[in-house]
C-alpha cells in the first residue's frame, strides 16, 4: 500500500534528520528580511526553527510585537510538528492561524492569489516513489502550469522550491536549504534552467564539511533574488562551519564574484571555479580536437544479481558448498582493481584475499536437472527467501543471473581519489557496482586507458560526475560517455610501466607522463593550460574529498 505523505514525512531518514540548525535559519532570515513591511512564507515549517528566526528578525529590524500578525505564514503537514510551530509563534503573541496544518500543495491550490515578499525554509527531501500520488499529482500539475515538465525521478524539494518561487512578488527573495544535488543530478536540470531565468541573481553558500548531523547528504543554502543592484548571475560562497555564518555578510557583492549564469541544463559544479577556469572548460568543450569518451567506447551497467548476499560469494564459500565449478569470476568492488589492467593474477589475489569474486551461475536448466550441489545451494537460498526478491521473482529461473557477458574493459561507477578505465585481460564480468565497457573495433583499449589519465579528462570528470557528500564521485554509464577524452595516437608510453605506477598509487607521476605526451606534444596545449586543467581537478576533487 502506498504510504500517506504523513507517513513518508514521519521518518527520521526522510525528514527528522534534516531539521534546520538554528544558525542556518538565522542566517537566511537575516539575509532575506531587510524591510519591515513584508510578508514571509515558510512552506514546511516543521517544529518552528524558521518560524522563530523570522519573528526574531522582524523584531530586530523594528516591527513591534503588536504588529507581527499577518507578516508570516507557515505551512506544516504533520499535526504534531505544526503544534510545535504554533507554540513557538504563540510565545510572541501570534495566534494559531499563523501556522496552517496542511499539505503545502493543497494550500497553494486553495490560495492561488496569495503572494509573498520572502520565502524561507528547508523543504523535505523525499524521493518520487515515496511521494503519495494524491500530492504528487497536485504538485506536478501546478509545475506544469508554470511551463515545467518534471519527471518521475523528481524529489519533493523541487516542487517546494519552484512553486514557492512562483508566489514571490516582484523584487522578492527566496532562501532555502537545498540538497547539493541541485548542482549535478539530471532530474534537477530543468530546475537549474528555471532558477537561471526566474531570478536575477543566485547566491549559493556551501560548507567545507557536512553540517547536518546523522546524514551524509550535502546541503547548500540557496539564496535567490528577483531584482538586484549590480551584476546579474551566480556566485558561490564557501564557508568552513556553521559558526562562520554568524559573521558572514554576503550583502556586499563584488562584481567579480558574480559569474554568468547560463540558461542551460548543464551541471552547476563548474561554478565552484573562477571565471577564467569556467571559460577554459567552455572553450575546450567546443574544441574540435577533443572527442567524447562515448565515441571510443560504449558503457553499460554491470550484471544485476538481485541479491548479492546469495549470488556473490568467496572461494571459501564456493568450496564449502561444492559449487566452485558452477561459478563465474566477477568483479564487484572498485578495490578489486589495482591498476589499469585486470589480469588473471589479480583474480587469484582477490580470491586469496577472501573477496566476493565468484558469481553462483548454475546451468540454465530446470531445478530437477541441476547437479545436486547446485540444488542444495538453491534450497538454502529459498530457505532464506532470497528467491522472493523482485529481480529474482520476475525471472524464468530465479537462480540464473542474466547478462553475464565479459566486457573489454571496466569503468569505475564510484570514484574515490580519481577515475580510471581498466582493460580486462580475463574472462571476468562485473556487478552493477562497476560499469562494463565495450571498445570500438578500431580502437586500442590500452591507448584509451592510458589516454584517460590526463589532467583535462580528470578536470571534466569532476564536473560530469555527481558527489553526494560522502567524498565519492558517482557516474552513470551515459555520464562516462560524456567525458571529454582526447586519444593518444603515436606513442611509446609503456602501458605496463604506467599500470605498475598506478598500482603504487603514483597518479601524479602518471599524469605528468600522459599530459606531456598527449596534451602538450600531441595536442599543443601550453604548459600553463595543462596546469590549469590540473588545478581544476585538484580544486574540485579536493572539495569533494574534504566531505568524507
Amino acid at each position: 500500500m502506498e504510504p500517506t505523505l504523513e507517513e513518508a514525512l514521519d521518518s527520521r531518514k526522510l525528514r527528522g534528520g534534516y531539521y534546520t540548525p538554528q544558525p542556518i535559519a538565522d542566517f537566511i532570515c537575516k539575509w532575506a528580511i531587510t524591510e519591515p513591511a513584508i510578508r514571509v512564507l515558510e512552506p514546511s515549517c516543521g517544529d518552528g526553527n524558521f518560524v522563530e528566526a523570522v519573528i526574531q528578525r522582524l523584531l530586530k529590524i523594528g516591527v513591534p510585537e503588536t504588529e507581527l500578525f499577518g507578516r508570516l505564514k507557515g505551512i506544516e503537514l504533520l499535526e504534531a510538528e505544526a503544534q510545535k510551530s504554533k507554540a513557538r509563534a504563540a510565545n510572541y503573541g501570534l495566534n494559531s492561524t499563523t501556522i496552517t496544518n496542511s499539505d503545502f500543495f493543497s494550500f497553494l491550490a486553495t490560495n492561488r492569489n496569495e503572494r509573498f515578499d520572502v520565502v524561507v525554509g528547508n523543504p523535505p527531501f523525499i524521493r518520487y516513489q515515496n511521494f503519495p500520488e494524491e500530492h504528487r499529482k497536485l504538485a506536478i500539475s501546478m509545475m506544469q502550469e508554470m511551463g515545467l515538465t518534471p519527471n518521475k525521478l523528481t524529489n519533493i524539494w523541487v516542487p517546494f522550491l519552484v512553486l514557492s518561487a512562483g508566489r514571490l512578488n516582484p523584487g522578492g527573495k527566496l532562501g532555502m536549504v537545498i540538497p547539493a544535488e541541485l548542482f549535478q543530478v539530471k532530474y534537477a536540470a530543468e530546475t537549474r534552467v528555471f532558477l537561471s531565468r526566474f531570478f536575477a541573481r543566485v547566491t549559493i553558500v556551501t560548507f567545507k564539511k557536512l553540517v547536518f548531523k546523522d546524514i551524509q547528504q550535502e546541503v547548500v543554502l540557496l539564496l535567490c533574488e528577483k531584482q538586484v543592484e549590480g551584476v546579474n548571475g551566480i556566485r558561490v560562497v564557501e564557508v568552513t562551519s556553521l559558526e562562520e555564518l554568524e559573521s558572514l555578510d554576503i550583502t556586499e557583492v563584488q562584481n567579480e564574484e558574480v559569474k554568468v549564469l547560463e540558461h542551460d541544463t548543464e551541471k552547476w559544479t563548474k561554478y565552484f571555479l573562477d571565471e577564467e577556469e569556467i571559460c577554459l572548460l567552455r572553450r575546450i568543450k567546443a574544441d574540435p580536437r577533443i572527442q567524447l569518451a562515448g565515441s571510443l567506447m560504449t558503457t553499460n551497467v554491470g550484471l544485476v544479481t538481485g541479491i548479492n548476499e546469495f549470488f556473490m560469494i568467496t572461494q571459501q564459500v564456493a568450496e564449502k558448498w561444492n559449487i566452485l565449478p558452477y561459478t563465474k569470476k566477477v568483479v564487484s568492488r572498485s578495490a578489486h582493481f589495482r591498476g589499469i589492467k585486470f589480469t588473471e593474477q589479480d583474480l587469484l589475489e582477490n580470491a586469496a584475499a577472501d573477496m566476493d569474486s565468484f558469481l553462483f551461475l548454475p546451468p540454465d536448466e530446470d531445478f530437477a536437472l541441476l547437479p545436486p550441489a547446485c540444488q542444495d545451494y538453491i534450497r538454502y537460498g529459498e530457505s532464506m527467501d532470497f528467491h522472493k526478491g523482485y529481480k529474482c521473482r520476475i525471472r524464468k529461473r530465479w537462480y540464473i543471473t542474466p547478462s553475464v557477458y565479459e566486457p573489454g574493459g571496466f569503468a569505475l561507477r564510484q570514484v574515490g581519489d580519481y577515475p580510471k578505465l581498466i582493460v580486462n585481460e580475463t574472462n571476468a564480468s562485473s556487478t552493477d557496482t562497476i560499469h562494463r565497457v565495450r571498445f570500438q573495433p578500431a580502437v586500442d583499449p590500452k591507448k584509451v586507458a592510458l589516454s584517460f589519465l590526463n589532467s583535462l579528462t580528470f578536470a571534466f570528470s569532476e564536473v560530469t560526475g555527481r558527489s553526494y557528500g560522502g567524498g565519492v564521485l558517482t557516474f552513470e554509464p551515459t555520464e562516462i560517455g560524456e567525458i571529454p577524452l582526447p586519444l593518444l595516437t603515436h606513442t611509446r608510453i609503456d602501458f605496463d610501466r604506467v599500470d605498475n605506477l598506478i598500482r603504487q598509487r603514483k597518479i601524479e607521476e602518471v599524469m605528468n607522463i600522459i599530459d606531456r605526451e598527449l596534451l602538450i606534444k600531441q595536442l599543443k596545449f601550453t604548459t600553463n593550460e595543462v596546469k590549469q586543467f590540473r588545478d581544476i581537478w585538484k580544486k574540485l576533487s579536493g572539495r569533494r574529498l574534504n566531505r568524507k
